[in-house]
């Protein structure tokens, strides 16, 4: 079946290639795993599903170990037993092996509940993604649509052909729009014809996708920068606090002195203890100081890497486009 199929879509190719000479042939593939893992309703179900299989086979595993210790104690005990004894209980053994064998097929074989169960849950989806398939073939002018996941084996494929992004966009789509009100449905309109238009013209999508990165990047500077103003705003707070509690104590030990009508005497040990706190509170002004000058330098050198390596994508993309243009032209003039 898989070599007919085969078969089928070669012949079909090169028929359309030989009778399509001013037109290239446009393909395009989804990969229904990759569809399926990423919509919610298919996800739930299968973890319930897997639960059940998984309860399935520790019933399968049990059924065999007791199955094992009858064995091993026939095994033990059958120079004890007489004929009849032996056979009776090899045939209870080949009875309970044939009906865990049974319960395994109505489980796990090819018409097996799992089977079954999985069928069951597969098919909504898969119709939902047929009639989007359609949908997106006729809009874009796809001459042919494939299953990444499916028997047709493929060798390569060109990231630009891989349309199951938009599958997913459509089936999100449906399953949303049951939720919106009028003017959410008429906004989210909008919004889709935008996004079909990116669609219709994949440079005008790669442009938006440059253009959403260098907004991300400018948003994350500006981001960076708020950051830098308020601390600095916060270290001039603490400053500004540090100073006038300075001046209050000042003024409090200024006050003091007054009332003692200087009786206080100033030793060589108090204006030590002074020096001493005042290069500590200049020490820490420092290293105060020297630590923003660091986290601002590891700022700007992780934002210059973090562009580096952006600009040097969008270089590698901007290639990658150009060579897929310039074989398709090559190709297309190879038909003409």
């Amino acid at each position: 079946m898989k070599k007919q199929f085969l078969s089928v879509f070669l012949a079909l190719i090169t028929y359309s290639g030989v009778n399509a000479q001013a037109k290239g042939t446009k393909l395009g593939f989804i990969d229904m795993e990759y569809i399926l893992e990423n919509v919610s309703d298919y996800t739930e179900a299968k973890n319930q599903l897997d639960q059940k299989a998984n309860k399935w086979k520790l019933e399968i595993e049990t059924k065999k170990i007791e199955i094992n210790k009858l064995k091993e104690a026939l095994k033990a005990e059958k120079v004890l037993l007489t004929k009849e004894l032996i056979e009776e209980r090899e045939t209870e053994i080949a009875f309970l092996e044939n009906q865990n064998l049974e319960y395994q097929l109505k489980r796990f074989g090819p018409n097996g509940d799992l089977m079954i169960q999985k069928s069951t849950l597969v098919k909504p989806i898969q119709d939902q993604v047929f009639t989007a398939v359609q949908d997106i073939a006729e809009r874009l002018k796809y001459d042919f649509i494939f299953d990444k996941s499916s028997d047709l084996t493929m060798l390569f494929a060109a990231k630009r052909f891989d349309i199951s992004e938009q599958v997913l966009r459509v089936l999100n789509r449906t399953e949303k729009r049951e939720q919106l009100t009028k003017k959410q449905q008429k906004e989210a309109e909008i919004k889709e014809s935008k996004e079909d238009a990116l669609d219709d013209n994949p440079d005008l999508a790669e442009r938006k996708k440059l253009i959403e990165e260098k907004k991300t990047a400018r948003e994350q500077i500006l981001e960076e920068r708020k950051l830098l103003q308020e601390q600095k705003k916060q270290e001039f707070e603490d400053k500004r606090k540090q100073i006038q509690a300075e001046r209050e104590a000042k003024k409090a030990g200024t006050v003091s002195a007054n009332i003692k009508e200087d009786n206080a005497v100033t030793t060589p040990k108090n204006v030590e203890t002074k020096k001493e706190s005042l290069e500590e509170s200049k020490q820490k002004e420092n290293d105060a100081r020297l630590k923003i000058l660091e986290d601002r330098k590891k700022v700007i050198e992780d934002r210059k890497k973090e562009l580096d390596e952006k600009r040097k994508k969008t270089i590698e993309e901007r290639e990658a486009l150009k060579q897929a243009k310039e074989e398709k032209t090559k190709e297309n003039t190879n038909n003409n």
